[in-house]
């Protein structure tokens, strides 16, 4: 492995020893599952934070800061006993039971992958540089910023076109992610631009969803997709189903029938993949490269090298092509996991994993949501009101919980987004 040749300063130990890598929903769970179980846990992440992805968009959209919705693992950590490194995976030689990252190299008796997924593009390159992704808090920021310059940039534009173009905003995949932007940004036009920008008439801003299946949502039930569109158009969205975008050039979207959209924001939320660590077998991975994964969590052709929630998957007959790649998947995988790991200590059987589907939900607006959950489904303020329950009690953190809920209220009473700044890098120059 090409690793820098030193540790990275983990205490020996009797207990043995469980490396997870990924500090997300099922990372930290499993984490904090086990450590009182006379383990000795580590964690590694590159980043030091636990961040709740389902609110990254708000983010994006001037709602919410990262703190808000971002904890820090160290804090998490406090008197637990689990050792946290911030560290980058690099390699894994399964041989010698031993993982190196960019810091140093470490052993391990039990790994657990829990590194989550990225952002997929379909080898389209020229999209994947032109395009803005959301996947991390930078990502989000980045978002905020770039749409923000854009609509400043729009003032001093002579020319209708170039306004519409800089005013313009495309987002490219209909599932949840892009649902929630296109419904948020559809806010901001109506409530707070018009407000912050007199001079620009919003009525030159195109807001368009484009999605290549037939309809949006496609994880949840058609009742759902169907309203979700509705809402969607009632603000003024432009949905277009069927659709698969062709080209982006920085300036010029291209879709498959040769039309062509003016437009400088463009955000690619259409797909996600994982990424391969070398040292795992190339027969260990599944479509969109996956880690193909038994009943038990187990990487095909390991015994002690486990993987968990988005970056893997586990085929039964209810899920022939995998789990779906929700946090309620990496949580209940590593409440399974952690049963199992124990009893593999002990040298019992191991119990399959079975899941559990307590429901699914998408928000588009004010009192606009829909929720499927087993026993039935919901549409309008009921939904949008249980999906602000659900997500507000799902943050780490009783002051991000309140963080959170102050910056909801706010924005519920004065129909306003106060959190729109520009924030650059500095030069060093």
């Amino acid at each position: 492995m090409s690793v820098q040749n030193y540790l990275l300063n983990i205490p020996d130990s009797t207990d043995k020893r469980i490396v997870i890598v990924g500090g997300g929903f099922g990372g930290l769970k499993l984490a904090l599952k086990l450590h009182k179980k006379k383990f000795q846990i580590v964690l590694l992440d590159k980043n030091n934070y636990h961040l709740f992805q389902p609110l990254l968009y708000q983010v994006a959209m001037s709602a919410l800061e990262p703190s808000a919705i971002s904890f820090p693992l160290r804090k998490v950590f406090q008197k637990t006993g689990i050792h946290y490194r911030m560290a980058r995976l690099e390699a894994i030689d399964s041989e010698n039971n031993e993982v190196g990252t960019d810091i140093g190299q470490l052993k391990y008796d039990y790994l657990v992958l829990a590194t989550g997924a990225k952002t997929n593009f379909f080898n389209q390159e020229k999209i994947e540089k032109f395009t803005l992704q959301m996947k991390s808090a930078p990502d989000a920021l980045y978002i905020r910023n770039q749409t923000l310059q854009n609509f400043e940039k729009a003032l001093n534009k002579s020319h209708n076109k170039d306004v519409k173009s800089y005013l313009n905003v495309a987002i490219i995949g209909g599932g949840p992610t892009g649902v929630e932007l296109a419904g948020a940004m559809a806010e901001m036009k109506r409530y707070v631009l018009p407000k912050d920008y007199p001079e620009l008439d919003m009525s030159n801003m195109k807001i368009m969803l484009y999605e290549a299946s037939p309809r949006l949502l496609a994880g949840m039930s058609e009742t759902s997709s169907r309203v979700a569109n509705e809402y969607l158009q009632k603000l003024g969205v432009e949905v277009h189903t069927n659709t698969a975008v062709k080209d982006y050039d920085g300036r010029t979207l291209t879709l498959p029938d040769g039309v062509t959209v003016d437009v400088k924001t463009v955000i690619w939320a259409a797909g996600i993949t994982s990424a391969r660590v070398e040292g795992i077998a190339e027969t260990s991975y599944g479509r969109n490269n996956r880690l193909l994964v038994n009943a038990f969590n187990q990487i095909e052709g390991y015994q002690n090298i486990f993987a968990l929630g988005d970056n893997s998957m586990m085929i039964d007959a209810s899920h022939p092509n995998g789990h779906p790649q929700v946090a309620q998947v990496a949580l209940q995988q590593a409440h399974s996991l952690a049963n199992n790991i124990i009893r593999l200590n002990r040298n019992k059987p191991l119990k399959p994993f079975h899941y559990t589907d307590k429901g699914s939900m998408a928000t588009v607006g004010r009192h606009l949501a829909v929720a499927d959950l087993p026993f039935a489904k919901f549409k309008g303020y009921f939904a949008w009101l249980l999906w602000s329950v659900v997500h507000l009690f799902s943050i780490v953190g009783v002051k991000n919980k309140l963080f959170v809920l102050l910056n909801w209220s706010w924005k519920y009473i004065t129909y306003d987004q106060s959190l729109r700044l520009l924030v650059k890098h500095k030069s060093k120059n």
